[in-house]
């Protein structure tokens, strides 16, 4: 017969089900919330379908495999009439992501310059960069690109009276026109740019490495625009240099040929970039006033010129207060763009539009909309946080 150990710890007591019990209580609590969500969800979509098949009211998404009969202004891909639902809404997911990404780069050089010019010490350069900001932000956006495509339809002279402020570029009422490259070699140079890309990236985070190393700064801007200009003309050399040039020509009451940017696409690209540009200057101004004013003057006791402490030493450490803030403007930048069906754009919103008041799969629809713009935002937001992550200080 064993004797117990008597320094053996004490085994807890069985846990009862006891209703003063905070923890039995939280359990149950989010049990009956599960439950009131599910049966919440339950009841709409039944019912729902239940509204819809009285009505004769045909459900799913087999309406996209049908023909769409109707023309898009602007397909980035190949698209007819002939051509399915499916494909129309691609085409328009293809104009919305188009527009976001370009509004996106532009907006955010354009805020960061106002954002610079706020705190410039040329009292003209900043006021003048006080008054857009508080201007732009202040006016609904909606109003912006009604401005904007009455300034390019109504205000800008017809083909034949187009400015031509250089040779094969046209401004009218038809939009912008510009020469356009057409041949084999463009694949190869988009992949030399592509290439020069990756390469300034790789460039960027060695030349970092190494100014930490030795304290020797690489010259990533003279490299950067070296790979930008040879590796597309290297591609265009390896190709057989088969290039060509289409200039746009007016022929009838309207131009042929060149690279067309319509007024609708100008407009909507011109209202989000300034709209969104004036809040992104004011998330880069607070950014930059948070740096606290040591660095600025530490910077400076070794001779570096203001530029300099500004790109070198303040922006760095600036962006991990700027970059969550600036996530959000992307965000807005992207949803805003479903304006564009005011101003006749044809986006993703537009072209579901279209589609369901052809097939009235209306639900279906809104479902469409719905997952694209969620998909783009998370997608943002991911890479977005991704970036922010990677550039936070980390702690020893």
């Amino acid at each position: 017969m064993t004797t117990p150990d008597k320094n053996a710890p004490l085994s807890a007591p069985p846990r009862r089900l006891n209703w003063n019990d905070p923890g039995v209580r939280s359990v149950v609590y989010q049990v009956l919330a599960l439950a009131a969500v599910a049966w919440a969800v339950w009841f709409l979509v039944s019912n729902t379908l239940h509204n819809l098949s009285v009505r004769n009211i045909a459900t799913g998404f087999g309406f996209l495999s049908r023909e769409a009969g109707f023309a898009i202004g602007e397909t980035p891909i190949a698209y007819s009439p002939a051509s399915d639902y499916g494909r129309a809404i691609l085409v328009g997911l293809l104009n919305t992501l188009r527009v976001a990404i370009i509004g996106i780069v532009l907006a955010t050089i354009l805020g960061t310059l106002i954002g610079i010019g706020r705190l410039s010490k040329n009292w003209l350069v900043a006021k003048v960069a006080s008054v857009y900001v508080e201007v732009m932000r202040n006016i609904p956006l909606l109003l912006q690109l009604f401005f904007w495509y009455a300034l390019i339809t109504e205000n800008m002279p017809g083909p034949r009276q187009a400015h031509n402020p250089l040779p094969g570029v046209f401004i009218s009422n038809r939009g912008l026109k510009v020469p356009a490259l057409e041949g084999n070699s463009l694949d190869w140079m988009l992949i030399g740019l592509g290439v020069a890309i990756v390469a300034i990236i790789f460039l960027g985070h060695w030349g970092k490495k190494r100014q930490e190393a030795t304290g020797r700064v690489f010259p990533l801007g003279r490299a950067a625009i070296g790979l930008l200009i040879g590796l597309p003309i290297v591609g265009w050399l390896i190709s057989g240099a088969s290039l060509t040039l289409d200039m746009p020509e007016l022929k009838g009451f309207n131009f042929s040929g060149g690279l067309t940017l319509s007024p609708e696409f100008a407009a909507l690209l011109a209202g989000l970039v300034i709209y969104t540009s004036a809040f992104i200057a004011e998330v880069v101004r607070s950014g930059i006033q948070a740096v606290n004013n040591g660095q600025w003057e530490a910077a400076g006791s070794l001779g570096l010129r203001r530029k300099q402490v500004l790109r070198l030493v303040v922006l760095p450490q600036a962006l991990r207060v700027i970059i969550p803030p600036m996530t959000s403007q992307y965000l807005n930048l992207t949803k805003n763009s479903s304006l564009a069906v005011a101003i006749g754009y044809p986006d993703i919103v537009s072209v579901v539009n279209t589609t369901l008041n052809q097939t009235g799969q209306a639900i279906e629809g809104i479902l469409i909309i719905m997952a694209a713009y969620l998909t783009v935002s998370l997608s943002i937001s991911i890479f977005m946080n991704w970036y922010n992550k990677r550039i936070a200080l980390v702690e020893r």
